[in-house]
């Protein structure tokens, strides 16, 4: 018997908008999740071939003398500059898709989360069948933010959301919305989406 292929369905959200909350809720009815920005940071540090592309345009530096990615020199050199964002991006962005299509091959589900806090600004919600964006208000998501980051200051929070795409705009892209506020529960939201998601797998 020839197993279906499962859903590919982006989960998506702004900086405190309690994405990894929602994530939690769909991980306890059982559904696999790949966290694409946490297997980017592992792909940068132990993914032979990208190490490669990574040291060719940024040098040596980007890794320490015991081969292990040097966070400071990138955030120095590489990540304050617009155009260096976009050139690595450009070399971790295929090695995630190609580590996600090996993962989504392994799950025995009718479908799988891709966990992104940037799936829309990348464009890399393209490459999906199904996304869902985590929607609170903003200063809601501050608020948060600061209790969640007491290293962070709130101009330092605001900077990070005027960065990413309005959620006003992510909630017309997206297929199914899930509000987060004070006066929102999110366990029915979550089920809902969960059995419209398996109907489409029947």
């Amino acid at each position: 018997m020839i197993r279906n292929k499962p859903l590919l369905v982006g989960l998506t959200g702004g900086i405190g908008s309690g994405k990894s909350t929602v994530a939690k809720i769909f991980t306890i009815l059982g559904i696999p999740i790949y966290y694409a920005d946490d297997r980017a940071k592992w792909l940068m540090a132990f993914n032979e071939e990208l190490k490669k592309q990574i040291i060719s345009h940024f040098g040596p530096e980007s890794y320490t003398e015991d081969r292990k990615l040097n966070r400071n020199y990138l955030a120095g050199t590489v990540f304050s500059d617009e155009e260096k964002v976009k050139t690595i991006n450009s070399l971790v962005h295929p090695a995630v898709k190609k580590d996600f299509e090996s993962w989504t091959s392994q799950q025995d589900s009718p479908y799988v989360l891709k966990e992104a806090a940037l799936l829309f600004e990348t464009g890399s919600f393209r490459e999906l069948d199904k996304t869902i964006n985590v929607s609170a208000p903003l200063k809601i998501r501050v608020t948060r933010v600061l209790l969640r980051d007491p290293h962070r200051t709130e101009k330092q929070v605001n900077d990070i959301i005027d960065k990413q795409i309005p959620d006003e705009e992510k909630n017309l892209k997206a297929d199914y919305v899930i509000k987060n506020a004070d006066n929102k529960l999110l366990i029915p939201q979550v089920q809902q989406i969960h059995h419209e998601l398996l109907g489409q797998q029947t």
